[in-house]
């Protein structure tokens, strides 16, 4: 989890694009002198937000739990695609304001963005989640994105 907060959304709305990404990076460079790849980046209210380059998800119980757009998630393409997966797979996504404690004790949890796709976490501030490995879900999820992404879209010819 980054000491750095993700910015307040009376302060800049995350549903503005606006490619102020400051925040995102010193949490990223936080992360990484810590060993992580990844960082969790809290709101000022000390809710879960997402990470510095990613949305985050958590599973417990069967129950998929992301954090609202108002509490400083981006409203992501990927994420977007996750939750409507997980719709097709008979688990709907809750929007919840989710405390760092919610990820510690979850069974699964996963990752969202545009370059990094879906990603399993096994680890958050060296706690291992679920069995440290990716879980069922998260596997199952990131097959049928990769299903998806191959039979839609618009390709593009490098």
């Amino acid at each position: 989890t980054a000491a750095t907060q993700q910015m307040n959304t009376a302060a800049l709305s995350p549903a503005i694009k606006s490619l102020n990404y400051l925040n995102n990076i010193m949490a990223k460079v936080d992360g990484q002198l810590h060993g992580a790849e990844e960082s969790v980046m809290l709101n000022s209210e000390g809710y879960v937000a997402e990470c510095s380059g990613d949305n985050i998800f958590v599973i417990k119980k069967g129950r998929i739990l992301t954090p609202p757009i108002a509490a400083g998630a981006l409203d992501g393409i990927t994420r977007g695609c996750a939750m409507k997966l997980c719709d097709t797979m008979g688990n709907s996504v809750k929007e919840v304001q989710l405390q760092r404690y919610d990820l510690f004790v979850a069974d699964e949890i996963f990752l969202t963005g545009t370059g990094a796709e879906i990603i399993p976490v096994v680890e958050v501030d060296k706690r291992v989640i679920g069995d440290g490995t990716p879980g069922p879900f998260t596997r199952d999820l990131i097959s049928r994105f990769r299903d998806l992404t191959q039979s839609s879209g618009t390709p593009i010819y490098v």
